[in-house]
This record gives structure tokens, C-alpha cells and sequence, in this order.
């Protein structure tokens, strides 16, 4: 396997810091994981430098020339752990970053082509207890862990986007008696759909612009339903194959969705990154699985 080519950039001591800032401010999802990894790189370069300078004494083949030389190397390496499993590092980075939109994340109301949350869903969202929270993630555990394994994607990772989608369950499309959809995934009723559907007004985004527009649902007659009929559209429709075989890769499974033309809010990474990172807080503070 040949080793990833590093941009010359790369090379500029604290350029990294500054592209990280200038990312994070633009909330770009492919721009601040690239920047998180320089900023891993500069790190693990740190690391190396300072591991050097505390060996004790010089060889006998020790000169300046070589020392250089060995500078150079280390940097090399630095940048090439960072562009590929690296130490972690960057991963964490981007997690701490982003769940500062968490709350932000709870309350949008993502929309696509083919999946859309209804545009009332933001409504309250951020009223939401930690309790409520909790108590939709353990409703669905039991099928995420079964969808989980047919789609090779983390149960955690589709709990948060059902989660994302309904506003943690309290906003799905209804018909015109009330009734719920259990739509969990805000899958659209497209003309292929032979099943029952409701009327629900969504949001849509159209070169980053949001407008609101009348949309037809899928409805299911309960969650079950509903979550098995998200793992057959992810596993029969080709757009979404990179989306599938993830496991707990937030980012990779999310980008997989949109790459597809799952949605069309231009954050949609973001914000199921930062969902994720809101149930994580859950199971920290003592949610049972």
C-alpha cells in the first residue's frame, strides 16, 4: 500500500490551528476532519520532537546533517499517522467540537429527497429532559440492535438519527385524526410507496437555503414496522451503500446518507454527530443498555 500524499501545506508549523479555527467557525464537516488530522499530525510531531530531545546523548553518527534529516522524517511520519487510523486523536477532536451543537442539533429539523423530519418538530425541542431522552433510547435499543447488525452500523448511531429526525420521538408525522406515523426516520412517500401515507409540511434545503413545502410520509403501524422498513431501503437502494458496514463511524455513515441524497441540510453530518455525542452523555451519566 503506498503512503497518503500530504499536501505541502501540511508543513507550515501552525497553519493547521488556523485552518481548525476558520473550519469550526464554517461548521464545514469534510474541512474540519482534514483539519482535525493537521492538528493531529502537529501533535504526534510534538510528541516525536520532545522524545528525541530527552534520549540521552549523541551516537557516534550524530551530527547536525543527521539530525535534520531525522527532523524531516519524523514530521513525514507525524502526517502520515494522522491520515490514517492516527491516535485517535483527531476523532476526539471532532467530537468535542461539534457537541457544542448538540442542543442546536436536537432542535433542527433535517430534511432530503428521500428521508424528512416534518418542519414542526423544532418546536420545544429545546424543553426536552435528559429523562425523555432516556426513555426513547431505551424504547428502540431492542430493534437497533437487530437493524444494527443488518446494516453493519453501531445501534447507537441509528437510535441517534431516529432520534435527530422526531425531535427524540415527540414529533412525527400524523394524519388527519392525530395518529402517528412512527415514521422514526422521516422516510418520504415517494411513487414507488404502495403503502399508507400522511401530509406533513417539511423543511427542504436548496443550495443551503431553507423553505417549508408539503410533503407526503410513509406510515407505519408501529416503530417496528417502521425501522424495518429503513434497513430495506438502505440495503436495496445502491445510493446508500456507502452508508452501510460503518459500525460506529458516525461521520463515515452519515456522509454515506448525504452522498446519497439522504438529506439536503448541508449540517446534516454535524448534527447526527453531535446526537450521537448526546446519547454518549446518556449512557455516561448512568442509561442502562
Amino acid at each position: 500500500m503506498s503512503a497518503p500524499t500530504v499536501p505541502a501545506s501540511f508543513y507550515a508549523d501552525f497553519q493547521g490551528l488556523d485552518r481548525l479555527r476558520a473550519s469550526a467557525a464554517r461548521q464545514d464537516p469534510q474541512a474540519l476532519r482534514e483539519a482535525a488530522r493537521q492538528f493531529e499530525g502537529l501533535f504526534t510531531a510534538m510528541m516525536l520532537k520532545s522524545m528525541r530531545d530527552a534520549s540521552l546523548g549523541t551516537g557516534l553518527g550524530d551530527t547536525e546533517e543527521t539530525k535534520t534529516y531525522q527532523d524531516m522524517y519524523d514530521q513525514q511520519l507525524s502526517l502520515q499517522l494522522a491520515h490514517g487510523k492516527g491516535l485517535g486523536l483527531a476523532d476526539m477532536l471532532m467530537q468535542q467540537l461539534t457537541r457544542a451543537n448538540a442542543a442546536h442539533a436536537s432542535a433542527a429539523t433535517p430534511t432530503t429527497p428521500a428521508a424528512a423530519t416534518p418542519a414542526s418538530s423544532a418546536a420545544g425541542m429545546d424543553k426536552i429532559s435528559s429523562a425523555q431522552q432516556a426513555s426513547f433510547v431505551r424504547s428502540l435499543e431492542p430493534l437497533a440492535q437487530s437493524a444494527g447488525q443488518s446494516l453493519g452500523v453501531a445501534p447507537d448511531t441509528l437510535i441517534a438519527q431516529a432520534a435527530l429526525e422526531t425531535g427524540w420521538g415527540r414529533s412525527m408525522p400524523t394524519d388527519s385524526n392525530g395518529r402517528s406515523s412512527a415514521n422514526l426516520f422521516g422516510v418520504k412517500a415517494g411513487e414507488s410507496w404502495r403503502g399508507a401515507s400522511v401530509q406533513a409540511t417539511t423543511t427542504e434545503y436548496d443550495q443551503g437555503i431553507p423553505s417549508s413545502t408539503p410533503a407526503a410520509f410513509r406510515s407505519y403501524d408501529d416503530t417496528a414496522q417502521s425501522v424495518g422498513d429503513y434497513v430495506s431501503l438502505l440495503q436495496t437502494s445502491p445510493r446508500y451503500a456507502g452508508a452501510l458496514g460503518t459500525g460506529s463511524d458516525v461521520h463515515a455513515f452519515a456522509s454515506g446518507l448525504q452522498r446519497g441524497g439522504y438529506a439536503t441540510d448541508p449540517d446534516y453530518v454535524n448534527k447526527l454527530v453531535a446526537t450521537v455525542a448526546t446519547l454518549r452523555q446518556l449512557r455516561a451519566a448512568g442509561l442502562k443498555s
